[in-house]
């Protein structure tokens, strides 16, 4: 019992002084492993990571971030990047990253993204690598962006696909779905007013979620305020969280009514740049993760993709884990990412 009081009594004045330090530091350093930028185009941004082993795999691979926020998501720290895991088992690895569109850029649609900057992004890599094939790997939305080249491209060059977290049948979005109901929300008023819709709303409508969540995790932050590991990963995923990005408006526009009112990719009517999106025109490799308490991309949202691709070589896993946590934190390091080198290491020669 001695003991157990001693033990306490010294974390609670480790974290009354760490509790200071932490009103006052610095942001948390992110996305440190070394790269070049190699395209950069309005809210479009290219990164080309050094590589990290003597004995590199013949195909690069891309990964996309959801146009809500930054990609260092892929690369919080040392030892917890799986961009720095991937370098060290031997990929090529580049980042398409976006920045805060500007006001000119309140008109960029989804035809944008999928038919102008991923391709972009691909011609950069094959100038830079000598290499005309390609691996995509898709976060969230970007999942979605990245599933939508593959169907608009059936022709290549893109030879692998991995999708993670990544929503489909848009009507099991539930409360995404609720809120944006026409009878309840008017998205072409907010987006004739403000032009880009600020990542005010952005942020507000995932804490509408779990409205719980920002408390709680302030309480579990000082609960462990004793320990650096813990204060300096939550730091971490807090400035990641915050500095949650504006969406062009007439991608917001055109994302709530074709994908979340009217489920066009999930029925097969969404078209692009006059290009139908069918995902069974899907044929390459596709490897899709699934994060089994996932509250935002929900399993029946998330389900559907590997039943409608036409590939032949298709493979899905469940893996325990959250929105976030399947990709960052301990637990991914454990689960996710050696599933994902396992799966692209026998494809990438």
């Amino acid at each position: 019992m001695a003991e157990r009081m001693r033990i306490e009594v010294e974390r609670m004045i480790q974290r009354n002084i760490k509790g200071l330090e932490q009103f006052t530091a610095p942001p948390q350093p992110v996305g440190l492993t070394p790269k070049d930028v190699v395209a950069s185009r309005g809210t479009m941004q290219l990164y080309h990571y050094r590589p990290m082993a003597d004995e590199i795999y013949r195909v690069p691979v891309l990964f996309v971030m959801a146009t809500t926020n930054r990609g260092y998501i892929f690369d919080l720290a040392p030892g917890q990047s799986l961009v720095e895991f991937l370098l060290k088992r031997g990929y090529d690895v580049y980042v398409l990253d976006w920045s805060p569109p500007r006001r000119d850029e309140s008109k960029l649609r989804m035809e944008d993204y999928v038919l102008d900057f991923i391709p972009d992004a691909i011609r950069h890599i094959q100038q830079r690598s000598g290499e005309r094939e390609v691996s995509l790997i898709g976060y969230c939305m970007g999942g979605v962006l990245s599933s939508c080249y593959a169907a608009t491209h059936p022709d290549g060059p893109l030879t692998n696909l991995i999708c993670f977290t990544t929503p489909v049948d848009f009507h099991h979005m539930t409360l995404f779905r609720m809120w944006s109901d026409r009878k309840n929300f008017d998205v072409d008023r907010l987006v004739d007013t403000l032009g880009n819709v600020p990542a005010e709303i952005i942020v507000t409508s995932f804490d509408m979620l779990r409205p719980a969540t920002r408390g709680a995790g302030q309480v579990r932050l000082w609960d462990n305020m004793w320990s650096d590991e813990y204060v300096e990963g939550f730091r971490r995923m807090e400035r990641w969280s915050n500095e949650t990005l504006p969406l062009a408006g007439e991608y917001f526009r055109q994302t709530t009514n074709e994908l979340t009112r009217d489920n066009k990719l999930y029925t097969g009517e969404l078209t692009l740049g006059g290009r139908p999106v069918k995902l069974e025109n899907i044929k390459v490799p596709i490897f899709h993760i699934i994060a089994e308490h996932d509250h935002i991309v929900t399993y029946d949202a998330s389900k559907p993709l590997i039943q409608m691709v036409g590939s032949a070589d298709k493979e899905e896993l469940v893996v325990k884990g959250g929105h976030v946590s399947v990709l960052a934190g301990a637990n991914a390091v454990k689960r996710m990412w050696p599933h994902i080198d396992r799966w692209l290491g026998e494809r990438s020669t």
